[in-house]
């Protein structure tokens, strides 16, 4: 009888595996408002408009606490499965790729199209989920403890997907800020996993979410509206949005001859070839489709992170 039992426990247990699903992929980093707090932000200049982004690589190099408390969290974090990407790391190995070519020429205007340096760091580490920490130390005579925020983002839209906060139980024993933070996290870390979970899980099945804008050079001779086989050109991109975005998801929130911004579009986490996709490969199909007999459109596509691409109608 036990062999029976053993035996129905073994064929099963794969079973068991793959119904609990692949975990997402994480990148912790410390919080705006904690690098605000304490001075590690830099102003970044977006087309003209400048702006305060935190400093990551300077939080890493000149705070001795952050290091450790992305390192506990990231512990906590593979324990329930996920995979992480070692962020101080990527931030290394941005540095050391300064002439990256992420400044492109606009249409019209001829301002340059901006990454801020998190949207590179998105690009870069290609984590689904980026989870933003912060904390401070409660020093009382019954003994410190830490008050904690965790925020979990998605990658792809920045929307915010899961959040806890607390104070750990006081302690005599233990001073030291990575251990009091962990022991303060564990005791809601269920709830936020789940929240995790739950996104994750509905992504798998409806595919994640990005932003695309279909534009026109100012000086390409056709526009959106022109038709090429009794079809508008817009028709024709959004036929094959129908076809390629996971269920046929996607919103055409506004269009004019000259743009067309879609919202919502749902894609593949992975393609044929078991690639993860992001918005960038998507615009690239869409390029490759556009390339092709009827339509002989060339274009340009240009992203900012991983969740928003642009793609400009009439030259490559």
């Amino acid at each position: 009888m036990s062999k029976r039992i053993f035996y129905i426990i073994f064929m099963l247990f794969p079973l068991l595996a793959f119904s609990q699903g692949k975990k997402a992929t994480l990148m912790v980093v410390p919080s705006d408002n904690w690098c605000t707090q304490r001075f590690f932000m830099t102003t970044f200049d977006n087309q003209g408009l400048r702006i305060q982004v935190p400093d990551y690589q300077r939080a890493f190099r000149e705070d001795r606490e952050l290091g450790p408390v992305v390192s506990k969290i990231g512990q906590l974090m593979t324990g329930l499965g996920y995979s992480l990407k070692d962020v101080e790391q990527e931030l290394k190995a941005i540095a050391s790729r300064e002439a990256e070519d992420n400044v492109t020429a606009a249409i019209e205007s001829g301002a340059g199209l901006a990454e801020s340096p998190l949207d590179i760091l998105k690009r870069r580490a290609k984590s689904d989920i980026i989870i933003q920490v912060s904390w401070s130390l409660n020093k009382d005579p019954a003994g410190n403890s830490v008050t904690y925020t965790l925020e979990a983002f998605d990658s792809y839209t920045s929307k915010r997907i899961a959040t806890s906060s607390g104070t750990g139980k006081p302690d005599k024993k233990n001073s030291i800020v990575p251990v009091l933070l962990e022991n303060a996290v564990k005791a809601h870390l269920k709830d936020f996993n789940k929240q995790m979970d739950q996104f994750y899980s509905q992504t798998q099945k409806d595919g994640r979410e990005i932003a695309l804008t279909v534009r026109r050079w100012n000086d390409w001779d056709k526009h959106l509206e022109t038709e090429i086989n009794n079809k508008s050109v817009l028709d024709h991109i959004q036929d094959w949005l129908f076809d390629n975005s996971v269920k046929g998801k996607f919103n055409l929130s506004d269009a004019t001859h000259n743009t067309a911004q879609f919202e919502q579009v749902r894609i593949p986490i992975t393609d044929s070839r078991g690639r993860e996709v992001d918005a960038r490969s998507f615009a690239v199909e869409l390029q490759r489709f556009l390339r092709s007999a009827p339509l002989n459109i060339p274009s340009k596509v240009m992203i900012r992170g991983l969740g928003e691409a642009i793609v400009v109608l009439g030259e490559q």
